[in-house]
């Protein structure tokens, strides 16, 4: 694998494909978490409220719903865990086992959808489990967090740059433009999401899915090509050398 020696200097890794992928990651996260927050009270893409909701759960409520908001949490953490067996590396570096976690979430999630129209109850969980190994897919990039399936940690560092600005001190313009693109993709999820299911019920979620799915395929093909051709030119380089 020859990105695993690879440290490429920032100046050359592409932004712009970061700002895309990010994008659309937060998208589908608001997209399914506005999806399943219109039938359940516990958010799937974050767990700060599905903590919060167990919390009260545990104090005043029914077990079915303790249990519920406690298979969410299982569900998002084993998806994060997943993730991390996988891609096993901390920085946002190409590599084909980012290919492969997307093609899992994409499973998920039709799985999910599947589920949740035939009104059976493990499609929650699923959805969490999506969201899980999503948000632990990219842990950094150039000290900036990925978090693509909540914006708490976006609109807190977009609130630390713009104190920077006032300040008059300097900032990274490319974060501020990659946090705000990416919560407002996330906003921008959440009101298709909320909008489609009215008229789709889950089977909306084989939307997230079958993008989640080509995203995943074409950008493992698209790595497993450029790795033939650093192969292939081996040789050559070396020759050269």
């Amino acid at each position: 694998m020859p990105y695993r020696r690879h440290r490429a200097p920032i100046a050359s890794l592409p932004h712009g494909r970061l700002l895309a992928g990010g994008t659309l990651l937060a998208g589908s996260a608001g997209f399914v978490n506005a999806v399943l927050l219109s039938f359940f009270q516990v958010p799937v893409s974050h767990m700060s409220g599905a903590v919060s909701h167990l919390g009260v759960a545990m104090a005043s409520r029914p077990l079915p719903e303790t249990l519920g908001a406690l298979t969410i949490i299982a569900a998002f953490f084993v998806g994060s865990v997943v993730s991390g067996v996988i891609v096993g590396r901390h920085t946002a570096l190409p590599g084909r086992r980012y290919g492969v976690v997307l093609l899992v979430q994409g499973a998920a999630l039709a799985a999910a959808g599947g589920c949740l129209n035939a009104r059976i109850a493990i499609g929650v969980p699923l959805a969490a489990f999506a969201c899980g190994i999503q948000n632990a897919m990219s842990s950094s990039y150039y000290g900036l967090a990925m978090r693509t399936t909540h914006v708490t940690g976006m609109v807190t560092d977009l609130g630390v740059i713009v104190g920077h600005w006032l300040r008059h001190r300097r900032f990274s313009r490319w974060k501020a433009r990659v946090l705000g693109v990416m919560t407002g993709a996330f906003l921008a999820g959440g009101v298709l999401g909320a909008v489609s299911i009215v008229w789709l019920d889950f089977r909306v979620l084989y939307v997230p899915a079958a993008g989640t799915l080509v995203a995943g395929l074409a950008y493992y093909l698209s790595i497993a090509r450029d790795e033939r051709g650093l192969r292939a030119d081996a040789p050559a380089l070396e020759k050269a050398g």
